[in-house]
Formats: structure tokens, sequence, C-alpha cells
């Protein structure tokens, strides 16, 4: 594979992991209690983040999601650092001849959550949430950010299977996994952001919220076929054939 066309791969592996980030956010597990979050690690109270969405408060909202996306990202970050280490370390040890064999796990896992996402699949032992719960918060913007590390290092339905995905993938291309991960923090934490600052919106993509998992599991098993059935070369090639435009001269 030439350079532009690795690149290219990198490219579509990066706008996978945030896509992955925003699917996180966006999934039932999360949104719903969203505002009750944001209610938790500022003090607000619900209704009050509702009605009285003032320059104050706005900002109150936004430096405290700051500090607990700091401690979300830290412990994303360390888990994506630790997938991108194995499996450096696998493929030192097997003289690398495991980065394909890697990239077929990683293609039947995502294949597998993708069912489970789309809610196609049932996996009981998936759908135990296992997260660290704070009888009180700790002040200030330090207990934001250790309720931060604290959300991201529990496991719920929708979050772990999505970012067990982009483990995977770090795993199976090292090299880039440190990419991958950023990128799903960045896809993670965008609409987290944009909508504590209109927290209105959220009523109505809560609403969406099941056709959000059903599209972004769709993506995740066509993801995974493409993983499994080592097609990403192929694919990269047309997108270079279409951005060079020698697809057109095929056809003809």
């Amino acid at each position: 594979m030439n350079v532009i066309g690795a690149d290219t791969v990198i490219i579509v592996g990066m706008l996978l992991a945030m896509s992955a980030g925003a699917l996180s956010f966006l999934s039932p597990c999360v949104l719903p209690i969203f505002p009750a979050y944001l209610s938790y690690i500022t003090g607000i109270s619900v209704k009050e983040l509702h009605e009285k969405q003032n320059t104050k408060i706005r900002g109150k909202l936004l430096s405290h999601s700051i500090v607990f996306l700091l401690g979300v990202s830290l412990v994303f970050i360390s888990l994506g650092a630790s997938a991108s280490f194995f499996g450096e370390w696998i493929q030192t040890i097997l003289n690398g001849e495991t980065g394909l064999f890697i990239q077929r796990i990683a293609g039947i896992f995502l294949i597998v959550m993708g069912l489970f996402v789309a809610g196609w699949l049932n996996i009981s032992l998936l759908m135990k949430e296992r997260r660290f719960q704070f009888a009180r918060k700790p002040s200030g913007y330090l207990g934001t950010f250790f309720v931060g590390l604290g959300f991201a290092a529990g496991w719920t339905p929708c979050i772990g299977p999505i970012f067990g995905s982009i483990l995977l993938l770090a795993a199976s291309n090292p090299a880039q996994g440190m990419i991958y991960t950023m990128m799903y923090i960045i896809g993670f934490a965008l609409p987290y952001l944009i909508l504590t600052f209109f927290l209105g919106s959220t009523k109505w993509i809560v609403r969406k919220s099941s056709l959000i998992m059903k599209m972004g599991g769709l993506i995740m098993i066509l993801m995974g076929l493409v993983l499994f059935l080592g097609l990403m070369p192929r694919i990269t090639g047309f997108l270079l054939d279409i951005v060079e435009g020698t697809w057109l001269s095929k056809l003809g």
C-alpha cells in the first residue's frame, strides 16, 4: 500500500473512531442522564438548568464540563495507550505476523458489538452496569475531575462495547492507536459541550436515540465486515481513484 493509501486508511479509522465517540455520548445510556450529571457536578438543579440559562450559569456549566471531560479523557487515553502497547508487544513477539489476525478479531468483535448496540443481539453479561458511584461529590473542580474519572472507568452497556471496539482497532494498528483514541475522545466531547451550551436540545435527541443507536450499530457491523474480510485496501484504492478522477476512465 502506498503512502497516500495508508493515509486514507488512517483517515477512515479516525472518522470511525470520532463517530464512535459521538455514538457513545448520544446513546440511551448517557444522553438521558446528561442533565442529571450536569446538575450533579455543578450543584445547579435540573430545573434551573432548563429555565435559567444566563451567562453565569452557562460559564459554570462549560467550565465544569471541561474539567469533567479531562477526567474522562485521562482514563480513555490510558486505556488507548495500553491497547496500543499490547498490540505492538504482541506483534514484536510474533515478528509482526499478527496484524491481520488481530484485525480479523477486531472485525468479529465489531460485528458482534454492532449487533448488540443496535439492539439486535442480547448479551446479558454486557447489560450489567459497573460504574463508580459517589454518595456525595467532592467539592469544586477537583470533585468534578474525579467524577469524570469514575464515569470513564466504569462499564456501561453502551460505552463499553463501543470503546472496546476502538481499543481493539488500536491494538490491531498500534502506530495509530493513540490517534484513534484521541478522535474517540473528540467525538465524545464535542456533542457533550455543544449540548451543554444548548441544553434544551437534548429532549429532541433523546427521542431519536434509539434510531441513532441502530444506525451506529449498522455502521459498526459494516466496518467489522470490512476489517474481517480485509477489504480496506480495495476501499482505499476506490477512494483514491475517486480523488484522482481515474474511476471515470475505468467506467468508460
